[in-house]
């Protein structure tokens, strides 16, 4: 049961929900019922975040879900404010995650929650493939992963100890 659910808390604040799980704790007297919920958060300008709560009822699933998605924010380097530096992979668990540069008005080719955590991030143009697991759990973390993996060309000059110029080739 995947939904995604927009939500503008703050001005600069996005969360999207990616799932709710019905869960069951089996006790002496039969099962208790509780809700899970997956939510990923974000600025719309390079911060992202996620996060995954459980209570007795749905809203405060959500609610607990998303404080936990804002405290797990981080800065992701984007090129021109809308897509990613370079292309890499990553794996969390069985999910595989390919995320590739795209031109300008290619727009997000991805599916699912990766999709989520693109649109939150604030990138506009992408191509992601997602591999193995379906579970949302482990291919956002594997997305995750991949984008903390990113390095801008300000971080590999400040590493090579070279110009910015040196490093970036020139598109024609």
């Amino acid at each position: 049961m995947e939904q995604h659910h927009k939500r503008e808390v703050d001005k600069d604040l996005v969360e999207k929900l990616i799932q709710i799980r019905r869960v069951s704790k089996v006790v002496k007297g039969g099962r208790r019922f509780g809700f899970a919920a997956l939510v990923v958060s974000g600025d719309g300008q390079g911060r992202v975040g996620f996060g995954s709560g459980k209570a007795k009822e749905v809203p405060e699933a959500i609610r607990k879900a998303s404080e936990e998605a804002k405290k797990t924010w981080v800065r992701i380097p984007l090129r021109e404010g809308r897509t990613i530096h370079h292309d890499v992979k990553a794996k969390d668990g069985s999910g595989r995650i390919i995320l590739r540069a795209a031109s300008k008005g290619t727009g997000i080719i991805a599916g699912g929650p990766v999709r989520a955590v693109c649109e939150v991030l604030g990138v506009k143009d992408i191509v992601a493939k997602s591999m193995g697991t379906s579970n949302a759990h482990n291919v956002i973390r594997a997305t995750m992963k991949a984008l903390s993996k990113q390095n801008s060309p300000k971080q590999i000059s400040a590493i090579r100890n070279k110009k910015i110029s040196e490093i970036v080739e020139k598109r024609g």
